[in-house]
C-alpha cells in the first residue's frame, strides 16, 4: 500500500504531465496549419477557428469546471477531463472536414479546462504553504516546458510522420496522466460547495463568443458589418449581465469584490501580458516560416524553441531576483525586455536566417520569464488565504481568455496592415485586396498570388513584411504600457519574497 506521501507526488506528477500537455494542444496546431488546411480546406476565418476554438472553450469554461470540481469531486471531473482530452486528440485525425475538427477542438478545450480546474484544486487540498507554492511553481514549470519543446517537437513528428501525430500528442500525454492518477488520487469535493453557477457561466461564455466571433469575422465581413456590429454589441451586453449577476447571486463563480486589491488587479494586467507580446507569436511566426518562408516544420520548431526556450530557465532567476526586489519591478524589467526584443524582431524581413532571429527571439523569451516564473505564485498570494483557490481560477481564466480575444485582435490586425501593404503596392480591386491580405495572414502564399496576379512571391512577401514589422511596434508599445501599470500596482515586496522561498526550495 503506498504512504501518503508517495500519492502526493503520484498526484503532483500527473497534474504536471496534464499542464504540459495543454501547451501541446496550443503549439502543435499552429505548426501544422498549413498541413491541416491542406488536407481539410477551409476559408482563412475557419482556419483561425482551429487555434480559437480550443482557447475560447478553454478560458471561457475553466472556471465553471472549478466549481463543479469543488461541488462533484475533483478526482472525478480531474480524470473525465483527461479522458476527454485523449478522445478529441483522436477525433481531430478522424475528422472529414474542417467544422468537425474545429468543434473537436473546442471539445479540446472543454476537456483540458476541467482537468487543468479540477487537478490544481486537488493539489490545492494535499499541499499546504510553501509546499503548495512549490508544487504550483513545479506546475508552471511543466507548462513551461510544454510551451519550449511543444513547437519542436510538433516539427519532428509533422516532418517524420504527419500531422495526425501532431494532434495525437497531447492526447497520448493525457493517457498517461490518467494512468498515474486514478489508483492513487482520492477523492475530495468541498461540502459547502453550491454547485454551477449557471446564469453566471452562461453569460460569461456568450460574452466570449461573441466578442471572438465578431473579431474573427471582421477581417472577412468588414468591421462595419451589420453581422460584426450585432457580434460585438451582443458581447457588451452579455459582459454587463454576467457582471450584474455576479453582483447579486449568493455563491458567485467571479468575487468581484477581490478587485477592490490593487494587487490584485495588477496580477490580471500582468496575467494578460504574455498573450500579446509572446503567446500570439507561438501561433504567427510557424505560419509566417512555413506557410509564407516555405521552411520545413522541423525547421521551424527550431526556431520557436529559440523565442520559448527561456521559459525554461529564466523564471529561476526571477526566483532569485525576487529575494532582492520586488514583483512590480522584476514583472517591469522583464515586459521592458520583452518590447525591446519585439522592436528589433520587427526589423527582420522575411528570410531572414536563424542567426539574424535567434537575439530578438531569445530576447522576447527571456523577457517574457521574468514574470512568467513569479505569476502563479503572485495569483494566491495578493489576496486573503481563504479566497486563493477563487483568485487563482481568476487568474487562469484572465491569462487564457485573454490569449484567445489577443490572438484574434492581433489577426484581425495583422490583415488590416497587410491589406494596406497591398493597396499601397498594386491595383486590384479592394475586395481582391482584402481577400488576398486574409489569405497571406493564414500562410496561403499560393491562393493569396492567384488573387494578385500582377504581384509576384518577393513583392508580397516584403507587404507582408512590412505590415508584420508595424504589429510588433504596436505590439511593443503595449507591453511598454503595461510594464509601467504593472510596476505601479505590484511595487510592494513582501509577496516576490514569499513566493522566491518557495521557488527557491523548489530549485
Amino acid at each position: 500500500m503506498s504512504s501518503p506521501d508517495s500519492n502526493k507526488a503520484w498526484l503532483l506528477a500527473a497534474v504536471c504531465l496534464a499542464a504540459l500537455g495543454m501547451p501541446l494542444s496550443f503549439t502543435g496546431p499552429a505548426v501544422v496549419l498549413p498541413a491541416i488546411r491542406d488536407t481539410l480546406g477551409g476559408t482563412p476565418v475557419q482556419l483561425n477557428w482551429v487555434t480559437n476554438a480550443f482557447m475560447l472553450s478553454f478560458g471561457a469554461t475553466l472556471m465553471a469546471a472549478g466549481a463543479l470540481a469543488d461541488a462533484y469531486g475533483r478526482k472525478r471531473v480531474f480524470l473525465l477531463g483527461l479522458a476527454v482530452v485523449a478522445l478529441s486528440s483522436a477525433l481531430l485525425t478522424l475528422a472529414p472536414g474542417i467544422v468537425a475538427f474545429e468543434l473537436a477542438r473546442a471539445v479540446q478545450g472543454l476537456g483540458s479546462a476541467a482537468a487543468f480546474a479540477a487537478g490544481t484544486a486537488a493539489l490545492a487540498q494535499v499541499f499546504d504553504g510553501p509546499a503548495r507554492l512549490r508544487a504550483f511553481s513545479l506546475i508552471g514549470t511543466s507548462f513551461g516546458v510544454g510551451l519550449s519543446c511543444g513547437s519542436i517537437l510538433s516539427g519532428w513528428l509533422a516532418d517524420t510522420v504527419g500531422w495526425h501525430a501532431v494532434m495525437l500528442s497531447p492526447g497520448a500525454v493525457s493517457l498517461v496522466a490518467l494512468c498515474l492518477a486514478a489508483p492513487r488520487m482520492r477523492e475530495s469535493r468541498n461540502p459547502q460547495a453550491m454547485g454551477l453557477d449557471v446564469p453566471g457561466t452562461l453569460s460569461f461564455t456568450a460574452a466570449l463568443s461573441l466578442l471572438t466571433l465578431g473579431v474573427l469575422q471582421a477581417p472577412d465581413s468588414g468591421w462595419g458589418s451589420p453581422w460584426v456590429l450585432a457580434a460585438l454589441a451582443g458581447a457588451l451586453a452579455m459582459g454587463a449581465a454576467f457582471i450584474a449577476i455576479e453582483r447579486r447571486v449568493a455563491h458567485p463563480m467571479l468575487d468581484l469584490s477581490l478587485f477592490r486589491f490593487p494587487r490584485f488587479v495588477g496580477v490580471q494586467l500582468l496575467a494578460a501580458a504574455p498573450a500579446y507580446g509572446f503567446v500570439v507569436l507561438l501561433v504567427l511566426l510557424p505560419i509566417r516560416f512555413i506557410g509564407l518562408e516555405g521552411r520545413s516544420a522541423l525547421e521551424a520548431g527550431g526556431f520557436m524553441f529559440a523565442l520559448s526556450g527561456p521559459i525554461l530557465v529564466v523564471p529561476t532567476l526571477a526566483a532569485w531576483l525576487a529575494h532582492r526586489f520586488s514583483a512590480g519591478v522584476i514583472s517591469a524589467v522583464g515586459l521592458l525586455v520583452c518590447a525591446a526584443g519585439l522592436v528589433w524582431l520587427a526589423r527582420c524581413a522575411p528570410g531572414t536566417p536563424l542567426h539574424g532571429l535567434v537575439g530578438p527571439l531569445l530576447l522576447i523569451g527571456a523577457g517574457i520569464g521574468l514574470p512568467w516564473g513569479l505569476m502563479d505564485g503572485l495569483a494566491v498570494s495578493v489576496v486573503p488565504r481563504e479566497r486563493a483557490g477563487m483568485a487563482s481560477g481568476i487568474f487562469n481564466t484572465v491569462r487564457v481568455a485573454g490569449e484567445g480575444i489577443a490572438l484574434a485582435l492581433v489577426g484581425a490586425g495583422l490583415t488590416a496592415l497587410v491589406a494596406l501593404q497591398l493597396k499601397a503596392s498594386s491595383s486590384p480591386s479592394s475586395v481582391a485586396v482584402s481577400q488576398a491580405a486574409q489569405r497571406v495572414a493564414t500562410g496561403d502564399m499560393a491562393q493569396a498570388l492567384a488573387l494578385l496576379p500582377g504581384m509576384d512571391r518577393a513583392a508580397l512577401l516584403h507587404a507582408y513584411g512590412a505590415a508584420f514589422g508595424t504589429l510588433l511596434c504596436v505590439l511593443a508599445g503595449v507591453t511598454v504600457l503595461t510594464a509601467v501599470v504593472v510596476f505601479v500596482f505590484l511595487r510592494g515586496d513582501e509577496p516576490a519574497r514569499g513566493h522566491a522561498e518557495a521557488l527557491g526550495q523548489n530549485a
